[in-house]
């Protein structure tokens, strides 16, 4: 069980928008106190006015922020109870549309920054013999669908690595959660980069078109950390999904090949 309650001491990236704003919020409402961090200079005007929330800019691809972020937790914090590695952005397209610099662009960020979370306060967790990393994927980490290569990619990496540290960190007393919705409301799109117009649109659409939020998403997966829940599957399509292709291979292979043979046609001598 991790308590998420009055005094429990919270980062969380990513929190200016989306899933990290709405973590940041409820958490604060329960009275943790949190250090909400993002890539942007000013805290989001969301934020404001609430008890024990503390904003300080952090790009996750820079170990200078990192080291800046592990420094004001030791003063004001002196620890820290739970990470929550959620900053993240979207890229996707067919292969061949791709680009190295887009590859490397979403690998320093959705992965590598949550590998730099992780080795940033993993030792201060060993030292306190507590803690608990929460880490936030996709149901694309474990469900791989056509033209999301880059994006299905890190997100199966955050998931093997988070698989990785929860057996590893166990005799340090250190819990590890990886975090797995499918599409939901959110600004995720916003970020999304990539050269092929079909396939973002595509993925816009199932973005903007979710009847899920952000906000019940994080009730969900909140409830599931307090439980000590390592997968955390918050929606009803991604645990559909997850079981699926564990139970019933065959048909989760024919729908994949049904939604690759749908894309080939629309975009059939386009570039």
């Amino acid at each position: 069980m991790t308590s998420l309650t009055s005094g429990t001491r919270v980062l969380v990236t990513g929190a200016s928008s989306g899933l990290g704003l709405a973590f940041a919020q409820q958490l604060a409402q329960a009275g943790c106190r949190v250090l909400a961090t993002d890539v942007h200079a000013d805290a989001p005007e969301a934020l404001a006015g609430l008890a024990d929330v503390t904003y300080l800019q952090l790009d996750v691809t820079q170990d200078p922020h990192w080291d800046r972020a592990y420094a004001w937790v030791v003063r004001n914090f002196e620890g820290l109870d739970v990470l929550f590695n959620n900053a993240g952005v979207a890229a996707g397209g067919r292969i061949e549309l791709s680009e190295i610099d887009q590859w490397q662009w979403i690998i320093d960020i959705n992965l590598l920054g949550v590998v730099r979370g992780c080795k940033t306060f993993v030792p201060l967790f060993k030292v306190q013999g507590a803690g608990h990393i929460v880490n936030t994927a996709s149901a694309a980490g474990l469900v791989h669908a056509p033209t999301m290569s880059e994006y299905n990619a890190v997100k199966a990496a955050v998931v093997a690595l988070s698989e990785t540290l929860r057996h590893e960190l166990n005799p340090a007393g250190v819990k590890v959660s990886v975090v797995c919705p499918t599409f939901f409301k959110t600004n995720l799109g916003d970020s999304m980069r990539g050269k092929d117009e079909a396939a973002l649109k595509a993925a816009s659409k199932l973005i903007n078109g979710s009847s899920r939020t952000a906000d019940g998403v994080a009730a969900e997966v909140l409830k599931q950390v307090r439980r000590g829940t390592y997968l955390i599957l918050p929606d009803r399509d991604a645990v559909v999904a997850y079981h699926a292709k564990r139970m019933a291979r065959p048909v989760y292979d024919r729908m994949m090949f049904k939604a690759a043979a749908r894309v080939a046609a629309k975009t059939r001598g386009k570039a």
